[in-house]
């Protein structure tokens, strides 16, 4: 076996997700093509940055706490230009650093405030306050 797919991330025996990025990559740059064919037939630019944000954000994003760790200066470089065309265009307004790691702090938010989240009961109690 040279790859395994775990909840849709391909990761090879040399734990790159170099594929994984070039799928995730591909597809958006589908999507970007047909956001930029809606805005030349007058879609308004919220619903573009909408479009883009919920198709090809989330699924960079998607299990990005996972895989992001794995990714070689080459991946970053790559992902950082994609977005920055999408800056550029006016689709985002962020770096994919920057996207990453405010999921991440979003998860880490989650699990930190619902006691119910899977990750709540491997975190440190909180130190208790004093009125």
């Amino acid at each position: 076996m040279t790859s395994l797919k775990i909840s849709g991330i391909t990761i090879n025996s040399q734990l790159s997700v170099g594929e994984y990025i070039s799928s995730v990559m591909s597809s958006g740059t589908q999507t970007a093509y047909a956001v930029m064919i809606l805005r030349a037939h007058g879609t308004c630019r919220e619903s573009l940055r909408l479009d883009f944000r919920s198709v090809v954000i989330a699924k960079l994003l998607y299990t990005a706490s996972a895989w992001w760790k794995f990714t070689i200066a080459t991946h970053r470089q790559r992902l950082e230009a994609f977005v920055k065309r999408a800056v550029l265009t006016g689709l985002c307004s962020t770096t994919a650093a920057d996207l990453v790691n405010s999921s991440h702090d979003a998860l880490f938010e989650c699990a930190l405030i619902n006691p119910h989240h899977l990750l709540h009961q491997l975190l440190p109690q909180r130190p208790a306050t004093r009125p």
